[in-house]
């Protein structure tokens, strides 16, 4: 089925509310839209770390891998939107289109991914380059839109891969935002433990 954007408003939101696939109306603060909005505000963060990514002069053997993911994960987030904004209970037959096999995509390119990357012995500050911290953004992002995912789940019925991909989503960026540090020779920021524990003798 093709969409098409014919109009960019249509004033039917304008008294707070917005429709949802299968028609029903709900308001614009409600979860299940919280959590869609979460999800294109990822899908943003996402296309700025491709454009620098694209912008900078960097290898193309990272950039193209780097690319190539990010894309697909683009894709993904819109398919995800689109499984958040269909209430199951409206369209039974619909099915989800993010699947337990995009999950164990995200896991095979998280091990990939770990297996260049030394195990972390202290935590890290978020940073390591343009490109690695819009990654981190991107995490950061991420967790927030699985928050948002979870108190939809308290309240109707999603499909449970669209929470399990989320999770595995922010651990994937969280490793590839390292792996591209490592990969274009940048240092990782070791969080100062000792600036905290002087607070506590």
């Amino acid at each position: 089925m093709k969409y098409r954007l014919t109009k960019i408003y249509t004033k039917t939101g304008d008294n707070g509310l917005t429709g949802l696939a299968g028609g029903a109306r709900v308001r614009k603060d409600s979860a299940r839209i919280e959590a869609y909005g979460n999800t294109d505000e990822l899908n943003a963060v996402l296309g700025l770390a491709l454009a620098y990514a694209q912008k900078e002069k960097i290898p193309a053997r990272v950039r193209r891998p780097l690319e190539a993911f990010l894309k697909q994960v683009q894709n993904e987030l819109f398919n995800l939107g689109a499984d958040l904004a269909s209430p199951i209970q409206s369209n039974r037959a619909r099915k989800s289109m993010i699947t337990e096999d995009h999950v164990r995509h995200l896991e095979r390119h998280i091990d990939e991914w770990q297996k260049e990357l030394k195990p972390l012995k202290e935590f890290i500050l978020r940073g390591g380059g343009v490109i690695s911290s819009w990654l981190h953004f991107a995490c950061t992002v991420a967790r927030r839109t699985e928050r948002a995912v979870v108190t939809l789940v308290n309240q109707e019925k999603i499909d449970p891969a669209n929470l399990r991909y989320l999770n595995r989503l922010n651990d994937a960026l969280f490793v590839l935002a390292r792996w591209t540090a490592k990969k274009l020779g940048q240092k990782e920021i070791l969080w100062q433990w000792d600036t905290l524990k002087k607070h506590y003798k």
